[in-house]
């Protein structure tokens, strides 16, 4: 079992001196710089995501996150009728609880049976309001209740990407491309599974030409980005996310091959996996010291944000300390942070 320090979230906490945030990702991609830590020889080699094949172990399989980031971010306004104020509302859709109900965070007062008016007809009804702060609602266009496929081509027109909060800027048409990986299929996500951001076309093709390639879906959530707020990190609810597992993909997760996990959400949805036998459903496991990782071998992430979940699952890989002393590293030779930042490749 972790000592002490290793249950405690301000043990993850690390100074990022101001600037070290990157609003725009590297161009191109693949000239990302990548810090590759060797565990068995504990050497520390500085390069770019262009030389990430020359790192890997022939036998690797490698499995990736197909989902797709939708434009969940809308700007609407209250209806007017009813003492609703007729106010500026900006709401971010979470995810779809069932066919019809949708749970949402909405920036602006609302109540229940409040109605949020968007482009192209759209409306959105408020059915519940939650202790936590986000809200269900339901959605409709001109009267037409609308399920989750069809209100997802609606906001590919209206909606706009929902870059992490951090960033403090609005999305830019560049976003649209620049937010989204090559091999997304899958409508559903309100974040980038980041690490798979620094393929490009090329190096994509050339992975895939040496190592047998494989895709689950996890569709990242907003509460990737949620801190932990308790003292004890066992105390902190961790958030849940919609997986899928395809057969194929998972008659490989049960032999003993090698694996890399490109990003923190394949690493979660594998050893989630690995835990329960479930194919599909919704993902709430916790990776951290005292809950390290069954199976995922080899991980391929980014720099994350210091007393998340994140980093705590870096740590289940190779020990808080050292990873806190691979940022710091990281940190002095300026390697660029979060979603758009530079990764690390962990052997």
């Amino acid at each position: 079992m972790p000592t002490v320090p290793e249950l405690l979230t301000r043990s993850y906490v690390y100074p990022l001196p101001e600037g070290y945030i990157a609003t725009t990702p590297a161009r191109p991609a693949d000239s990302a710089r990548l810090l590759v830590y060797d565990r068995t020889a504990d050497t520390v080699i500085h390069t770019t995501f262009r030389h990430l094949l020359d790192h890997l172990p022939a036998n690797l399989h490698v499995f990736l996150n197909d989902t797709r980031v939708i434009k969940a971010r809308l700007f609407g306004h209250k209806s007017a009728a009813g003492n609703q104020g007729g106010g500026r509302i900006e709401l971010l859709l979470t995810k779809p609880l069932d066919a019809h109900r949708f749970l949402v965070m909405i920036r602006g007062r609302v109540r229940i049976g409040t109605q949020i008016h968007f482009d192209e007809g759209l409306t959105a009804t408020v059915e519940t309001l939650r202790d936590d702060g986000s809200r269900v609602v339901t959605f409709s266009r001109n009267g037409t209740p609308l399920r989750f496929e069809m209100l997802v081509r609606i906001l590919d027109r209206i909606g706009h990407i929902p870059l992490p909060p951090y960033m403090q800027r609005d999305d830019h048409e560049e976003d649209i491309r620049d937010y989204q990986t090559l091999f997304a299929r899958q409508d559903g996500a309100v974040a980038a599974p980041t690490a798979s951001l620094h393929f490009t076309p090329e190096l994509l093709a050339a992975m895939k030409q040496r190592h047998p390639t494989h895709t689950l879906t996890l569709h990242v959530g907003a509460g990737t980005f949620k801190p932990v707020e308790t003292e004890n990190i066992l105390d902190h609810p961790m958030h849940s996310e919609a997986f899928h597992i395809p057969d194929s993909s998972a008659a490989i997760l049960r032999s003993d091959t090698p694996l890399l996990a490109v990003g923190t959400t394949v690493t979660r949805t594998i050893e989630y996996f690995i835990r329960t036998g479930k194919l599909e459903g919704e993902c709430d496991l916790f990776l951290h010291p005292g809950n390290p990782p069954q199976r995922v071998t080899h991980l391929l992430t980014n720099f994350h944000l210091p007393g998340s979940t994140l980093i705590m699952l870096v740590s289940a890989f190779i020990g808080r300390e050292k990873t806190l002393a691979l940022y710091e590293e990281a940190i002095r030779i300026g390697y660029r942070f979060y979603s758009y930042g530079d990764g690390m490749l962990i052997l």
